[in-house]
């Protein structure tokens, strides 16, 4: 029985499944049916979950399917947000945010939580508040007591994700992927994220800034753990989309961890049948995640001669990695240098670009028409090897 690979996350000591759960689905059903959710998840090596939710309970429900195999799971756990008023709401508030901390703690049975994520950072005006202040503080003092193992933060808006990251103290950072939103300019406001009116106008690339935060995150060894996968549903509707061809789930989750700095996309089941379907995944072939059909052949979106990883130039007769080749070069052409940690990946590598033969069939196969040849040039020039 094939289950979720495992993966190291970032650089941190987690192990854990490449394909994740975000907890949402959790808050909307009952406690036999989230235990039946989780059992699968943990059998199958979906072993990560977010847990945003403040619900009381929701938290208690997962609290109850994970007793007496905590050790099993790694829990993304939300500082700053809290249950006021019979609904979920975000704080800056020190004394509400450790209550709903402790809180935690209480409902699921634990005395730790493995990454301590402080919950939704969008302005540039509240990172400042938060790294300056009180709450990073209390984050801070919770990782040295042991009670979280890792610090994150989650965000919308790759420029103040990017400072995260660049900050030291920062290991993991939730974030929304998927290629509609990488197309979009950073914003402090992440309703232009689902609004349709943002996507009126033809674009021929994803956004700069997104692309370099992921690049910063793979440089900096920072996870990026996935949101919004699936662009809330819209990605799998031919109408909702903007690209105007539905996505499977399986071509969203393969599309997000190509992304440099990805390592878990968090699949948004909402009951067993989604779980199952997203699991799917696990199964799928190399045709059945290719996700550059949607992309090569959308109306207004063109990415004409940018490699978007998708592997479709693969197979290479001499076995090179041609998608993972060029993001490692585009990485380090990004950030002006060779990167040692990339280089170091790059040496891992089992073929490398010298070993480019200039026989043409990669870019005869390439629906984005990447000058392929030139590339792998580069990258023998750049890593000397």
């Amino acid at each position: 029985m094939r289950k979720v690979k495992q993966i190291k996350l970032g650089r941190t000591d987690i192990v854990c499944g490449e394909l994740g759960m975000g907890c949402e689905g959790f808050s909307k059903v009952s406690f036999e049916e989230a235990k039946e959710m989780m059992d699968l998840a943990l059998f199958k090596g979906m072993n990560f979950l977010d847990l945003y939710a403040s619900n009381p309970t929701t938290r208690e429900n997962i609290g109850k399917a994970i007793k007496g195999r905590r050790e099993e799971i790694y829990i993304q756990g939300h500082l700053c947000t809290v249950w006021k008023d019979g609904q979920y709401k975000r704080t800056r508030d020190l004394a509400e945010t450790i209550s709903s901390f402790e809180d935690l703690l209480v409902k699921l049975d634990t005395d730790y939580i493995d990454v301590g994520m402080i919950h939704y950072i969008d302005e540039e005006k509240d990172y400042s508040s938060v790294f300056n202040g009180e709450i990073i503080k209390y984050a801070l003092k919770l990782k040295e007591e042991g009670k979280v193992k890792y610090l994150g933060i989650s965000s919308h808006n790759p420029i103040v994700a990017k400072k995260a990251a660049l900050s030291g103290v920062i290991d993991v950072i939730m974030f929304s992927v998927n290629p509609c939103y990488d197309l979009l300019p950073a914003s402090e406001d992440c309703d232009i994220l689902w609004d349709p009116k943002s996507y009126e106008e033809s674009k021929n690339n994803f956004d700069k800034d997104r692309l370099d935060f992921y690049e910063v995150c793979e440089k900096e060894g920072v996870a990026i753990t996935v949101m919004k996968a699936f662009a809330g549903g819209d990605l799998l509707s031919d109408e909702l989309s903007p690209f105007k061809k539905a996505m499977t789930p399986t071509q969203c989750i393969s599309y997000c961890l190509t992304r440099p700095g990805v390592k878990v996309v968090l699949a948004g089941f909402h009951n067993i049948e989604e779980e199952k379907r997203d699991l799917e995944y696990i199964l799928a072939s190399e045709t059945e995640k290719d996700f550059s059909s949607v992309l090569n052949n959308s109306p207004k979106f063109n990415f004409d001669g940018h490699c978007v990883y998708c592997g479709h130039c693969a197979p290479c007769p001499k076995a090179i990695d041609i998608a993972t080749v060029n993001k490692y070069l585009d990485l380090c052409v990004a950030q002006g240098e060779v990167v040692e940690t990339v280089l170091n990946h790059y040496e891992l590598l089992e073929h490398s670009a010298s070993e480019c033969i200039k026989c043409g069939v990669c870019e005869a196969r390439c629906p984005f028409h990447v000058k392929v040849r030139e590339k792998m040039d580069k990258a023998k020039e750049m890593f000397n090897k």
